[in-house]
Protein backbone atom coordinates (compact mmCIF):
# COMPACT_ATOMS: atom_id res chain seq x y z
CA UNK A 1 0.00 0.00 0.00
CA UNK A 2 1.17 3.52 -0.76
CA UNK A 3 0.95 6.40 1.70
CA UNK A 4 0.18 9.88 0.40
CA UNK A 5 2.25 12.26 2.51
CA UNK A 6 2.44 14.92 -0.18
CA UNK A 7 2.29 18.54 0.95
CA UNK A 8 -0.55 20.53 -0.67
CA UNK A 9 1.70 23.62 -0.49
CA UNK A 10 4.21 23.68 -3.35
CA UNK A 11 6.37 26.46 -1.89
CA UNK A 12 6.23 29.67 0.12
CA UNK A 13 7.26 33.21 -0.81
CA UNK A 14 7.66 35.13 2.41
CA UNK A 15 4.26 34.60 4.08
CA UNK A 16 2.44 33.61 0.89
CA UNK A 17 1.76 29.91 0.36
CA UNK A 18 1.56 28.68 -3.23
CA UNK A 19 -0.60 25.56 -3.43
CA UNK A 20 -0.31 22.82 -6.03
CA UNK A 21 -4.03 23.32 -6.62
CA UNK A 22 -3.44 26.89 -7.82
CA UNK A 23 -0.46 25.86 -9.94
CA UNK A 24 -2.56 23.14 -11.57
CA UNK A 25 -5.00 25.74 -12.85
CA UNK A 26 -2.19 27.99 -14.05
CA UNK A 27 -0.29 25.21 -15.85
CA UNK A 28 -3.51 23.76 -17.28
CA UNK A 29 -4.64 27.08 -18.75
CA UNK A 30 -1.20 27.98 -20.13
CA UNK A 31 -0.57 24.54 -21.66
CA UNK A 32 -4.07 24.40 -23.12
CA UNK A 33 -3.72 27.87 -24.62
CA UNK A 34 -0.33 27.00 -26.17
CA UNK A 35 -1.69 23.74 -27.58
CA UNK A 36 -4.67 25.48 -29.16
CA UNK A 37 -2.55 28.25 -30.67
CA UNK A 38 0.39 26.14 -31.86
CA UNK A 39 -1.28 22.86 -32.84
CA UNK A 40 -5.02 23.25 -33.38
CA UNK A 41 -5.52 26.65 -34.99
CA UNK A 42 -4.64 26.96 -38.65
CA UNK A 43 -6.34 30.31 -39.26
CA UNK A 44 -4.22 33.30 -38.22
CA UNK A 45 -7.33 35.34 -37.45
CA UNK A 46 -8.42 32.72 -34.91
CA UNK A 47 -4.96 32.87 -33.32
CA UNK A 48 -5.50 36.55 -32.64
CA UNK A 49 -8.94 35.95 -31.14
CA UNK A 50 -7.82 33.06 -28.92
CA UNK A 51 -5.45 35.46 -27.13
CA UNK A 52 -8.43 37.65 -26.25
CA UNK A 53 -10.69 34.71 -25.43
CA UNK A 54 -8.34 33.33 -22.81
CA UNK A 55 -9.22 36.15 -20.40
CA UNK A 56 -12.91 35.33 -20.74
CA UNK A 57 -12.18 31.64 -20.18
CA UNK A 58 -10.16 32.27 -17.01
CA UNK A 59 -13.03 34.29 -15.56
CA UNK A 60 -15.54 31.64 -16.66
CA UNK A 61 -13.54 28.80 -15.11
CA UNK A 62 -12.95 30.52 -11.78
CA UNK A 63 -16.39 32.09 -11.32
CA UNK A 64 -18.33 29.15 -12.76
CA UNK A 65 -16.27 26.51 -10.98
CA UNK A 66 -16.49 28.19 -7.61
CA UNK A 67 -20.18 29.13 -7.81
CA UNK A 68 -20.96 25.64 -9.07
CA UNK A 69 -19.29 24.12 -6.02
CA UNK A 70 -20.93 26.59 -3.64
CA UNK A 71 -24.45 26.17 -5.06
CA UNK A 72 -24.40 22.47 -5.91
CA UNK A 73 -22.14 20.85 -3.34
CA UNK A 74 -21.93 22.93 -0.16
CA UNK A 75 -24.51 25.72 -0.08
CA UNK A 76 -25.33 25.40 3.65
CA UNK A 77 -21.70 25.82 4.67
CA UNK A 78 -21.12 28.90 2.52
CA UNK A 79 -24.35 30.54 3.60
CA UNK A 80 -22.93 30.40 7.12
CA UNK A 81 -19.39 31.31 6.00
CA UNK A 82 -19.80 33.65 2.99
CA UNK A 83 -16.29 35.08 3.37
CA UNK A 84 -14.82 31.68 2.46
CA UNK A 85 -16.43 31.68 -0.99
CA UNK A 86 -13.43 33.55 -2.39
CA UNK A 87 -10.87 31.18 -0.81
CA UNK A 88 -10.47 29.03 -3.92
CA UNK A 89 -6.87 28.16 -3.01
CA UNK A 90 -8.29 25.84 -0.34
CA UNK A 91 -10.00 23.75 -3.03
CA UNK A 92 -13.67 23.46 -3.76
CA UNK A 93 -14.21 23.89 -7.50
CA UNK A 94 -16.93 22.18 -9.51
CA UNK A 95 -15.98 20.88 -12.94
CA UNK A 96 -19.55 21.11 -14.15
CA UNK A 97 -19.83 24.68 -12.84
CA UNK A 98 -16.58 25.56 -14.58
CA UNK A 99 -17.89 24.01 -17.80
CA UNK A 100 -21.02 26.17 -17.68
CA UNK A 101 -18.81 29.20 -16.99
CA UNK A 102 -16.67 28.40 -20.04
CA UNK A 103 -19.73 27.96 -22.26
CA UNK A 104 -21.25 31.28 -21.15
CA UNK A 105 -17.93 33.13 -21.49
CA UNK A 106 -17.33 31.72 -24.99
CA UNK A 107 -20.84 32.55 -26.19
CA UNK A 108 -20.50 36.13 -24.92
CA UNK A 109 -17.09 36.51 -26.57
CA UNK A 110 -18.19 35.07 -29.91
CA UNK A 111 -21.35 37.19 -30.05
CA UNK A 112 -19.31 40.29 -29.24
CA UNK A 113 -16.87 39.56 -32.07
CA UNK A 114 -19.37 38.00 -34.52
CA UNK A 115 -17.60 34.62 -34.50
CA UNK A 116 -18.89 31.07 -34.93
CA UNK A 117 -18.97 29.70 -31.38
CA UNK A 118 -18.59 26.02 -32.27
CA UNK A 119 -15.16 26.66 -33.78
CA UNK A 120 -13.91 27.87 -30.41
CA UNK A 121 -15.92 25.29 -28.45
CA UNK A 122 -14.05 22.61 -30.40
CA UNK A 123 -10.66 24.19 -29.69
CA UNK A 124 -11.49 24.21 -25.99
CA UNK A 125 -12.86 20.65 -26.02
CA UNK A 126 -9.68 19.26 -27.59
CA UNK A 127 -7.34 21.07 -25.19
CA UNK A 128 -9.44 20.87 -21.99
CA UNK A 129 -8.22 17.38 -20.96
CA UNK A 130 -4.77 18.90 -20.41
CA UNK A 131 -6.14 21.12 -17.66
CA UNK A 132 -8.32 18.34 -16.29
CA UNK A 133 -5.26 16.11 -15.95
CA UNK A 134 -3.37 18.72 -13.92
CA UNK A 135 -6.46 19.37 -11.80
CA UNK A 136 -6.91 15.71 -10.87
CA UNK A 137 -3.24 15.37 -9.97
CA UNK A 138 -3.70 18.38 -7.68
CA UNK A 139 -6.75 16.68 -6.12
CA UNK A 140 -4.53 13.68 -5.35
CA UNK A 141 -1.82 15.86 -3.80
CA UNK A 142 -4.48 17.65 -1.71
CA UNK A 143 -5.87 14.31 -0.44
CA UNK A 144 -9.34 15.38 -1.60
CA UNK A 145 -12.06 13.60 -3.58
CA UNK A 146 -10.70 10.33 -2.19
CA UNK A 147 -11.78 6.91 -3.34
CA UNK A 148 -13.62 4.15 -1.56
CA UNK A 149 -11.76 1.63 0.64
CA UNK A 150 -9.95 -1.13 -1.24
CA UNK A 151 -7.60 -4.04 -0.60
CA UNK A 152 -5.98 -3.82 -4.05
CA UNK A 153 -2.18 -3.49 -4.11
CA UNK A 154 -2.37 0.03 -5.56
CA UNK A 155 -4.58 1.28 -2.75
CA UNK A 156 -3.41 4.55 -1.20
CA UNK A 157 -3.60 5.69 2.42
CA UNK A 158 -4.40 9.39 2.83
CA UNK A 159 -3.28 10.28 6.39
CA UNK A 160 -5.11 13.60 6.19
CA UNK A 161 -8.34 11.61 5.80
CA UNK A 162 -7.83 8.32 7.69
CA UNK A 163 -5.60 5.24 7.71
CA UNK A 164 -7.73 3.15 5.37
CA UNK A 165 -6.28 2.12 1.98
CA UNK A 166 -8.44 3.69 -0.72
CA UNK A 167 -8.81 3.73 -4.48
CA UNK A 168 -6.69 6.58 -5.91
CA UNK A 169 -9.81 7.77 -7.73
CA UNK A 170 -8.17 11.11 -8.52
CA UNK A 171 -5.54 9.25 -10.57
CA UNK A 172 -8.23 7.17 -12.29
CA UNK A 173 -9.84 10.43 -13.36
CA UNK A 174 -6.48 11.90 -14.43
CA UNK A 175 -5.99 8.89 -16.71
CA UNK A 176 -9.51 8.66 -18.14
CA UNK A 177 -10.64 12.31 -18.15
CA UNK A 178 -7.16 13.59 -18.92
CA UNK A 179 -5.08 11.21 -21.03
CA UNK A 180 -7.74 9.03 -22.68
CA UNK A 181 -10.10 11.94 -23.35
CA UNK A 182 -7.24 13.96 -24.84
CA UNK A 183 -6.44 11.14 -27.27
CA UNK A 184 -10.09 10.72 -28.28
CA UNK A 185 -10.67 14.45 -28.79
CA UNK A 186 -7.57 14.77 -30.96
CA UNK A 187 -8.54 11.70 -32.99
CA UNK A 188 -11.88 13.30 -33.78
CA UNK A 189 -10.47 16.76 -34.50
CA UNK A 190 -7.76 15.55 -36.88
CA UNK A 191 -9.94 12.93 -38.62
CA UNK A 192 -10.98 13.31 -42.28
CA UNK A 193 -14.65 13.24 -41.28
CA UNK A 194 -14.35 16.05 -38.73
CA UNK A 195 -17.34 18.39 -38.66
CA UNK A 196 -17.54 21.67 -36.78
CA UNK A 197 -19.05 21.10 -33.37
CA UNK A 198 -18.41 17.35 -33.27
CA UNK A 199 -15.59 17.69 -30.71
CA UNK A 200 -17.79 19.81 -28.44
CA UNK A 201 -20.58 17.23 -28.37
CA UNK A 202 -18.19 14.28 -28.14
CA UNK A 203 -16.50 15.94 -25.16
CA UNK A 204 -19.78 16.05 -23.25
CA UNK A 205 -20.46 12.40 -24.02
CA UNK A 206 -17.02 10.93 -23.34
CA UNK A 207 -16.24 13.06 -20.30
CA UNK A 208 -19.62 12.08 -18.89
CA UNK A 209 -18.88 8.39 -19.47
CA UNK A 210 -15.40 8.53 -17.95
CA UNK A 211 -16.58 10.57 -14.97
CA UNK A 212 -19.49 8.19 -14.43
CA UNK A 213 -17.08 5.26 -14.38
CA UNK A 214 -14.63 6.99 -12.02
CA UNK A 215 -17.41 7.95 -9.61
CA UNK A 216 -17.99 4.23 -8.95
CA UNK A 217 -14.67 4.17 -7.07
CA UNK A 218 -15.00 7.60 -5.44
CA UNK A 219 -16.53 8.47 -2.11
CA UNK A 220 -19.55 10.75 -2.45
CA UNK A 221 -19.23 14.26 -1.07
CA UNK A 222 -19.63 13.95 2.69
CA UNK A 223 -22.06 16.86 2.98
CA UNK A 224 -24.32 15.43 0.24
CA UNK A 225 -23.94 11.66 0.24
CA UNK A 226 -25.87 9.71 -2.38
CA UNK A 227 -28.81 11.31 -4.17
CA UNK A 228 -30.72 8.14 -5.13
CA UNK A 229 -29.50 4.74 -4.01
CA UNK A 230 -25.82 4.65 -5.03
CA UNK A 231 -26.18 7.62 -7.41
CA UNK A 232 -23.91 10.51 -6.40
CA UNK A 233 -24.22 14.13 -7.49
CA UNK A 234 -21.23 13.66 -9.82
CA UNK A 235 -22.95 10.69 -11.45
CA UNK A 236 -26.20 12.59 -11.87
CA UNK A 237 -24.48 15.54 -13.53
CA UNK A 238 -22.43 13.23 -15.75
CA UNK A 239 -25.55 11.40 -16.94
CA UNK A 240 -27.03 14.81 -17.78
CA UNK A 241 -23.88 15.67 -19.76
CA UNK A 242 -24.11 12.44 -21.76
CA UNK A 243 -27.78 13.03 -22.52
CA UNK A 244 -27.20 16.62 -23.65
CA UNK A 245 -24.18 15.61 -25.75
CA UNK A 246 -26.12 12.88 -27.58
CA UNK A 247 -29.09 15.20 -28.11
CA UNK A 248 -26.92 17.98 -29.57
CA UNK A 249 -24.94 15.52 -31.73
CA UNK A 250 -28.14 14.16 -33.27
CA UNK A 251 -29.54 17.64 -33.93
CA UNK A 252 -26.35 18.99 -35.54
Amino acid sequence: MLINNLNPVAFEIFFIKIHWYSLAYIFGIICGWIYIKKILIKNNIHKIYIDDLITYLIIGIIVGGRLGYVLIYNLKFYLKNPSEIIMIWQGGMSFHGGLIGIIIATVIFCKKNNLEKYIFFDFIAVAAPIGIFFGRIANFINSELVGKPTDLIWGVIFPLVDNIPRHPSQLYEAIFEGIFLFIIMNKIYFSKNYKEGSCSFAFLIFYGIFRLFSEIFREPDEQIGYIFGSLSMGMLLSILMIFIGILLLRRK
